[in-house]
């Protein structure tokens, strides 16, 4: 498994914060400390992800956004799509409640940012973020190595952990599609869904020939890229139907026989009797 480390801490770049610094986030990581802001929220409030880790990366590979309040830098995501769907103006509302329980009546599901065209709920999107799981060991251990290291360069990686791009798709993802999209479509609006480059690509990456026409399905794809400069910017988008969408997250390949029954046996254990 590969060694995913931190790639940006409460808003900054690992590789850039000298010692001292990293020592003090790692306080606010193991919450000896209060959480610093969040660079990337609107009024900077205090960092509300657990650790601070905005996104993790490898040495082979680009960084991948873990907190999603990351996706609101400069407010790129909902100008992106107002420019997209024709909004002159561009109203937002946060956590709309979307489902409501049958039992308790309360809300019981919510859609993460309307996008409007004005301020009479005449014309909108709905938009759903989503950041990436990752699997392998929880990163206190790197909090408390950070704490302790003195060096000019962060340690590396305390254990191996990855994305997990199917927690993050077929079972988080899909289901706020399937839920959402076809009540959208039934309203006569669209769902946009964002997520970064190395998260679209696991899921398949762009289409053959992608369509930028609103007409041609239900589901506006908005897939930011991270620069060098670790800033945020526009990068791949395209319209798919509902079905596409959820058929590009559902996407896997099933394993070789042998490959699994390999497996199979290096994890079979005789169960031993019971009284």
């Amino acid at each position: 498994m590969s060694r995913y480390g931190i790639a940006e801490w409460f808003g900054h770049p690992l590789t850039t914060l000298a010692p001292p610094q990293r020592q003090a986030f790692a306080r606010a990581a193991l919450k000896q400390t209060a959480p610093p802001p969040c660079p990337f929220q609107s009024g900077n409030p205090p960092c509300s992800k657990k650790g601070g880790v905005c996104s993790i990366q490898s040495r082979e590979n680009d960084p991948v956004i873990t907190c999603p309040r990351r996706f609101e830098e400069g407010n790129l995501i909902p100008l992106w799509l107002a420019e997209i769907v024709g909004f002159q103006d561009v109203y937002v509302a946060p956590e709309v409640p979307f489902m409501r329980s049958p039992s308790t009546g309360r809300a019981a599901g919510r859609i993460d940012l309307v996008v409007a065209g004005n301020n009479q709920a005449s014309d909108w999107y709905g938009l759903e973020i989503q950041a990436v799981y990752f699997s392998g060991k929880g990163m206190e251990a790197d909090f408390r190595m950070l704490l302790e290291s003195e060096e000019r360069d962060p340690p590396s990686p305390s254990a191996p952990r990855r994305p997990d791009w199917r927690s993050s798709s077929a079972k988080r993802l899909m289901p706020q599609l399937q839920v959402k999209g076809p009540t959208l479509r039934r309203w006569g609006t669209k769902l946009a869904v964002s997520v970064d480059y190395p998260f679209f690509e696991a899921i398949g990456g762009p289409s053959g020939n992608p369509s930028q026409d609103l007409d041609d399905g239900d589901i506006v794809w908005l897939v930011p890229r991270m620069g060098a400069d670790r800033r945020l910017k526009r990068g791949h988008w395209e319209v798919l139907s509902l079905e596409a969408s959820s058929d590009k997250l559902l996407a896997a390949d099933t394993i070789k026989r042998g490959e699994f029954e390999q497996n199979l046996r290096d994890k079979l254990e005789k169960l031993g009797s019971r009284l």
